[in-house]
């Protein structure tokens, strides 16, 4: 079929197009798995005789790479992508074409290989509108067929991770160059937690540390936190009680993305350790062992309420288990059972099925194997991802001091995107990467 497809294609663009053919049995590196996994984006020019193949028709642009694999875009697409300096602003990284004054049946006046992208001319009422669009930019955005969006890798983990937990030192997150920064955000995004070593044990250099992923998040419970058990808020976390695991914020329908706390003092008492739960970790194995269950808790909706204080009644209404709408994937984990409102959107007929579902999820929450107890102390930090990884604690004497903050998970996810472009595929020996408009982030 794409054989018949091509032929016609080649029929029908014989008048309209221009054709660059590639001059050497070596070609473009390039294939399917090259679609699912592009390299990031440079702006190189290709060799000569490395060039793919290009034709157009009165709808679309094709890329033949190698080995028949191909990409497809449509004219309309082009044009509106367009990235020059007339089409897209350099600064600003926004689009300055109006999209609706592109013709819907615009037809390239010619497509041609070129060895920094493809070359196609655009009719203009005074003269013809040329673009440039690079080769690996092409392959990033391919849509027909599409690219795999990258994703991160993501470990999942149980009670065993008190091996070899996460941890950056406090120097090396606080150096300008980033580096260290990069490492502490790259290993939440991986873990779902990290914890950052050797912080001075005050409540100035933890709020300093906060800030280096964002600005503070403000709340009910204030801007940065600095707290003891003294019931100064409406919350059992400003109690002496433990806390089974939970996650922050399940009565906001944008929960804080990072969670960032530090012990700063425990006098004349004991207990108090931290539990940490990887919910994603928890979740895949409720997902094999009991897919049913995972089905119900990604489906009904739980209401959860903050009223613990006259002059708030804060609510929001999701489900335990939280997937992203385009990919299915599981976005985020939204569980506290203290928190969670009068149950009306489970109908009676699945109602006790409902109750073994939140049973069956807190048996697996609470198993030996899913929880990682740590004792911290001044002096060590953590950053939790506040939609992956649920925390507790155990009841504890004396008075404990604690210090913390939230970030949002836009301000957390801009940082690392930004570190990500600069770091991620650069060694100790290169210039970190330039943000251009051709970047793959945009």
């Amino acid at each position: 079929m794409l054989g018949s497809l091509l032929t016609s294609v080649q029929r029908t663009t014989a008048r309209t197009t221009r054709t660059s053919r590639l001059q050497a049995s070596t070609r473009f590196a390039s294939s399917s798995a090259a679609l699912k996994a592009a390299e990031p984006i440079e702006i190189d020019a290709v060799p000569s005789h490395h060039l793919p193949t290009s034709n157009a028709n009165e709808k679309e642009v094709f890329i033949h790479w190698d080995g028949g694999d191909w990409s497809k875009f449509h004219n309309i697409w082009l044009r509106d992508h367009c990235r020059c300096s007339e089409c897209f602003h350099s600064v600003t990284k926004q689009r300055l074409v109006n999209t609706f004054e592109i013709p819907p049946d615009i037809e390239p006046v010619a497509v041609e290989s070129k060895p920094e992208g493809l070359q196609v001319t655009w009719p203009a009422p005074k003269q013809h509108h040329v673009s440039m669009y690079p080769w690996s930019w092409l392959r990033q955005s391919s849509y027909d067929p599409p690219a795999a969006v990258a994703t991160s890798e993501k470990v999942l983990w149980g009670s065993k991770i008190v091996q070899d937990p996460p941890t950056v030192p406090y120097d090396e997150v606080m150096a300008p160059d980033n580096h260290g920064l990069y490492k502490w955000l790259s290993r939440i995004d991986k873990f779902g937690f990290c914890f950052v070593s050797g912080v001075p044990s005050t409540a100035e250099a933890t709020e300093e540390l906060s800030n280096r992923i964002g600005f503070i998040r403000e709340t009910h419970y204030g801007k940065f936190w600095d707290f003891t058990a003294d019931l100064a808020r409406g919350d059992t976390a400003y109690t002496n009680l433990a806390l089974p695991a939970h996650t922050d914020n399940t009565y906001f329908t944008d929960p804080c993305g990072i969670q960032l706390f530090h012990l700063l003092s425990h006098t004349d008492g004991a207990g108090g350790a931290t539990l940490l739960v990887d919910g994603f970790y928890v979740a895949s194995i409720l997902k094999e062992l009991h897919p049913d269950v995972y089905a119900l808790l990604a489906r009904v909706p739980v209401t959860a309420h903050a009223a613990g204080e006259d002059d708030i009644l804060y609510r929001a209404t999701r489900p335990v288990l939280e997937h992203a709408e385009a990919t299915g994937a599981l976005r985020a984990v939204r569980w506290n059972n203290d928190d969670r409102s009068v149950v009306r959107g489970v109908p009676a007929s699945s109602m006790l099925q409902w109750y073994d579902a939140l049973r069956t999820w807190n048996k697996l929450l609470t198993s030996q194997d899913s929880e990682y107890w740590v004792q911290l102390a001044p002096g060590t930090a953590i950053a939790i991802d506040n939609h992956r990884v649920l925390h507790g604690r155990s009841a504890f004497t004396g008075k404990r001091r604690m210090c913390g903050a939230y970030i949002g998970a836009d301000e957390y996810r801009s940082k690392l995107a930004v570190l990500s472009e600069r770091f991620a595929d650069a060694s100790a020996h290169t210039e970190p990467r330039v943000r251009t408009v051709w970047s793959p982030g945009f």
